[in-house]
């Protein structure tokens, strides 16, 4: 691992300290880009404008005849957070805007698949409604879209997922990465998409003159669950999303949040009127995340629908429950997993660049995740399969991968599908992070097409794991109260969380709970305890580290710790 120290421009720094921002966050700010204080203006004003996303408009005006005539609309969902808080938003937004018969519907993922296929469609239909509206999906749904349309209904199709070579042919397509869109942030989450389909409505629908005595309804109580989808699904904080994220985070310190978001914060232990970004992605997230991996997101989606106290709170433990399973499938995976990595480093002389690996045992619901540790522990692209069907008999295996900074996943499988027509069935996502089907009898070509595209792609520099820091801290910022100072703001995905580096001498160390080191550590003279969750090995008496800053808490005193995130040997 090498340990690296951003740069940070003295200007921009000394600007944003100019400006009355903290000196320390105002390093840390000029350090991500940030270079004047007008770009932290977090106000609702500065939001990107909503009719600059490609087709909203024309959604607007559907939505807005679709309200006029008391069509009935349903939105179909993704199984992951940022699918289950767009649906919420887009079922919540939509009876606030005058909508009076709105359902949802959202796919199982071993049994229907992901997006909206052509017997989705056939079950909307079914069910009585007229418009379909498809959150975080429905951008690569070309066959289901045209089944929706051949059954009449109107179809919506809101999604934030890059388009393949062929659009499906919607109604309305609304998506900041469709060809010819000029909306800047295209990193906006699917729930983001959604919620700037809703503001575009409102405009329009003032603009018939539907609201009495021009009173417009709130979208603000939406925010929370904007910023919650935002966060679990790692997107880019671009200025913008970091605007819908601070905005909703403000509401639930507020104490003005959805009761299922409330519950959630509950029966994960957190407190909401401190809400933080680590709590969204490391929480909350994970909790709805799990009714979509193991059992129904509708768990998930109906707790941040409901207005009653007492069904939210039993969802929210019903969902913490379901995590703990996750949890438990997820470790006995993962180490299967990771032997099955680490025989593809001892089998070659050469190590691999990308890994793939399959189990007839693996679950598919955690897939994602086992991909993101071997990830996170090998520093390669990762690929990491499960067989479709429960059974393990499935002539199909879905795969979920993630990348490392510098490989494209989804160009990357775009390009494996070229050179080998057929073995790819279906494939879509990001840079970071993507899925694809492969024929059972095909995993072996893909794991030997996969590769050789990383050979070609990453030298031996991209492949060194690079950690990047906001280099030593001075002394005086070893306070608790930098703890909170810290954790107020937004960080995430694009917009790291400040990690700081420094030589320190290793005083004692000892295991706990046989997998995490307990660190006495001496930091420029001051002694101070540090924790490295997930690692074993012994530390040497001197060693560069790279930490966060955070509060230990033991019958009612914080103290300052350090939570190591990686270490350099020294030379």
């Amino acid at each position: 691992m090498k340990i690296v120290a951003r740069e940070i421009p003295p200007r921009s720094a000394w600007a944003l300290e100019q400006s009355g921002v903290h000196p320390l966050l105002a390093r840390l700010y000029a350090a991500r880009g940030v270079v004047s204080a007008a770009d932290l203006d977090d106000g609702l004003a500065r939001l990107l404008p909503p009719d600059t996303m490609k087709g909203t408009r024309e959604a607007a005006v559907l939505l807005a005849d679709a309200i006029r005539d008391d069509r009935r609309l349903c939105v179909v969902a993704d199984y992951d957070c940022d699918g289950a808080t767009a649906c919420a938003v887009a079922v919540r937004g939509l009876r606030l805007l005058g909508a009076r018969q709105v359902g949802y519907l959202v796919p199982d993922r071993v049994v229907d698949g992901y997006g909206l296929t052509p017997p989705i469609a056939e079950r909307v239909a079914a069910t009585g409604a007229e418009v379909l509206i498809t959150v975080d999906n429905g951008i690569a749904s070309v066959e289901g879209v045209a089944r929706a349309r051949e059954l009449g209904l109107t179809v919506l199709v809101t999604d934030h997922h890059l388009p393949g070579p062929v659009l499906p042919e919607a109604d309305v397509l609304v998506n900041p990465n469709q060809p010819g869109c000029e909306f800047e942030s295209k990193s906006i989450a699917g729930v983001g998409v959604m919620f700037y389909v809703l503001l575009a409505l409102r405009a329009e629908l003032r603009a018939r003159g539907a609201f009495e005595n021009g009173v417009q309804p709130k979208l603000d109580p939406l925010l929370p669950l904007v910023a919650l989808g935002t966060v679990a699904d790692v997107v880019k904080l671009d200025a913008n999303n970091r605007r819908l994220v601070a905005q909703g985070l403000k509401r639930i310190r507020a104490g003005a949040l959805p009761h299922g978001v409330a519950a959630l914060f509950q029966a994960a232990g957190r407190k909401a009127e401190a809400a933080t970004t680590f709590d969204f992605g490391f929480a909350l997230g994970p909790r709805i995340n799990a009714a979509g991996r193991l059992a129904d997101m509708t768990l998930g989606i109906e707790c941040l629908l409901s207005d009653d106290p007492g069904r939210c709170a039993e969802l929210a433990r019903t969902l913490d429950g379901i995590n703990r399973e996750r949890r438990d499938i997820e470790g006995g995976m993962r180490e299967q997993a990771l032997l099955l990595a680490e025989s593809l480093f001892d089998d070659n002389e050469t190590p691999p660049s990308a890994i793939s690996v399959f189990d007839v045992d693996f679950h598919e619901g955690v897939v994602g995740i086992v991909a993101s540790r071997i990830k996170d522990l090998h520093h390669r692209p990762t690929f990491v399969f499960a067989a479709s069907a429960a059974d393990g008999k499935s002539h199909e295996l879905k795969g979920s991968g993630r990348s490392i900074p510098g490989f494209h996943l989804r160009d990357a499988l775009d390009l494996v599908a070229k050179r080998h027509p057929g073995v790819l069935l279906r494939f879509g996502g990001h840079a970071m992070a993507a899925g694809c089907t492969v024929a059972r009898d095909q995993f072996e070509t893909f794991e030997r097409a996969f590769a050789q595209v990383a050979r070609e792609w990453l030298d031996a520099a991209t492949l060194t794991r690079r950690l990047d820091t906001d280099g030593p801290l001075a002394r005086e910022y070893l306070r608790i109260d930098l703890v909170d100072t810290l954790h107020r703001e937004v960080w995430g995905q694009g917009f790291a969380p400040p990690t700081f580096s420094d030589e320190v001498e290793v005083v004692s160390q000892r295991l706990v709970g046989e997998k995490h080191l307990a660190l006495k550590l001496r930091l420029q003279g001051q002694p101070i305890d540090g924790i490295w969750f997930g690692h074993t090995d012994p530390l040497p008496a001197r060693v560069k580290l790279a930490f966060r800053l955070d509060a230990d808490e033991w019958q009612g005193t914080r103290r300052l710790r350090l939570m190591v995130e990686g270490a350099e040997l020294m030379k």
